[in-house]
């Protein structure tokens, strides 16, 4: 059982621990809630290349929970007992990179990997607790559907998933909607994701309606989210390296809420061997252009063909951001105000750990089709984005392994643009044509969400 503190990127906030850190999702001054520390490596650390997901998740968990190792244990086993792959995730060679599947859990996305695990722990702390929660989430097409399959039929949880009408594609908003037990609420708001984030944002910043309503999170705002998410950096660049005979491996990964790369990030900070983190965007290139840069600005909210990254304002860069300064929350909040005056901020210096670069709409269409015409693999489209940009920094010394973040089913609609035929199938999703679907329509308002939650709470 750990007993590390949980602190406000804002400072301002006092220390919780690891359940009351997961239960609050953002700090009451509106910050991020991240470890007093990331740990080093410590003498079990050498026992880790040789261990099975399962072992590395309950050993990475245990360091840094306030929970018992037989809980530990069992939210482990019970989250991953509903993977289709044996290992959880999979390693799959595709011409001059390797492709980390992560799409094996009950949603094919690689949000099943922290929300499975995410609902369990919800589950028990509420039960310890004997209280009730209601979840607000805002998705641009995946976690809705894995945040609700993993807490779907649960007794103390209301789930409310906001998700851009019309901006998910087709599958993505069948899987939410068609989700029809009493405890899930799917609302498609009148605007884009970033709308729904400030809506969230707004909603967790009005105090008494978050205590009277006992509001939770399960995006990637939640650390617990990025800590499981670790587990498959560590997974991966172990197998690969005792593999290979490799001293390090490198990592790209498509992001658009920078959630995913952060626990990269994280991960190379404990140890993992990882020389460099390549991180790929869509059009929407904020987080491109700052790594570039140094200069974070915003721009207007493009459609692409990988709409999960269709993003603008990066909720997870925040926990990026208190390390580059330092530490410093003064100095943090006052970048934060600034942006939101302004849209722009600016940190000197380079992190050599990133480099960065964009995948248009073009380049994904015909990373896709190549891949499937010349080494038999079948991209999705925000995996597409990951390759070809990796493709840009490939390194003979530390080989590379791109993020597979769902299954090219979801995506059935651009891969037939990308290829011409009719490729992208999965029994679990062809099933969802013809099933009833239930969804509520509002307008990119906080009250009109806020006055919805407050007639359907528990």
């Amino acid at each position: 059982m750990s007993n590390i503190n949980y602190i406000s990127t804002r400072g301002q906030t006092p220390p919780l621990g690891f359940s009351a850190a997961v239960m609050a999702g953002l700090a009451r001054d509106g910050g991020l809630l991240i470890p007093e520390k990331i740990l080093p490596p410590d003498d079990r650390f050498r026992q880790w290349p040789a261990l099975s997901y399962r072992e590395l998740a309950y050993e990475l968990v245990v360091r840094y929970a306030d929970l018992s190792q037989v809980e530990i244990a069992k939210l482990v086993h019970d989250a991953y007992d509903t993977f289709r792959h044996p290992e959880v995730v999979r390693c799959v060679p595709a011409g001059p990179v390797q492709i980390l599947e992560l799409f094996h859990g009950p949603t094919l996305a690689f949000k099943d990997i922290a929300l499975q695990f995410l609902g369990g722990l919800f589950s028990l702390l509420l039960a310890k607790s004997g209280g009730h929660m209601n979840i607000l989430a805002a998705t641009s097409g995946d976690t809705g559907s894995a945040a609700i399959a993993g807490v779907r039929g649960r007794e103390r949880i209301q789930i409310f998933v906001m998700h851009p009408r019309g901006r998910v594609s087709a599958v993505q908003e069948r899987q939410m909607t068609s989700v029809l037990d009493a405890n899930v609420h799917n609302l498609a708001i009148e605007g884009s994701f970033d709308d729904c984030q400030r809506i969230l944002k707004e909603l967790f910043a009005d105090l008494p309606f978050k205590d009277r309503h006992a509001l939770g999170a399960v995006n990637s705002v939640n650390w617990a989210r990025v800590l499981v998410q670790m587990v498959y950096y560590f997974h991966a660049a172990f197998r690969h390296c005792l593999a290979t005979g490799a001293r390090h491996v490198q990592f790209a990964v498509p992001t658009g809420n920078f959630g995913d790369i952060l626990a990269g990030y994280y991960a190379a900070q404990m140890g993992a061997p990882i020389k460099r983190l390549i991180l790929a965007t869509n059009e929407n290139d904020i987080l491109a252009r700052f790594f570039n840069s140094g200069a974070y600005s915003l721009g207007n909210v493009v459609p692409t063909l990988s709409p999960s990254m269709d993003i603008q304002v990066a909720s997870n860069f925040e926990r990026y951001l208190f390390d580059r300064v330092g530490g410093d929350a003064a100095q943090l909040r006052a970048l934060m105000a600034g942006f939101a005056r302004t849209g722009k901020l600016c940190v000197e210096g380079r992190d050599p750990l990133f480099v960065a670069g964009v995948g248009d709409t073009a380049a994904t269409r015909a990373t896709i089709k190549r891949y499937y015409d010349q080494h038999g693999y079948l991209l999705d489209p925000h995996t597409a984005v990951g390759v070809h940009v990796a493709e840009q920094f490939l390194d003979p010394e530390a080989p590379t392994i791109c993020l597979a973040t769902a299954h090219p089913a979801k995506f059935g609609a651009a891969i037939r643009e990308a290829t011409g035929q009719d490729l992208a199938h999965h029994p679990l999703l062809d099933a969802l044509a013809d099933l009833p679907t239930r969804c509520t329509r509002l307008p990119a308002e906080a009250a009109a969400v806020r006055d919805f939650i407050a007639a359907h709470a528990v």
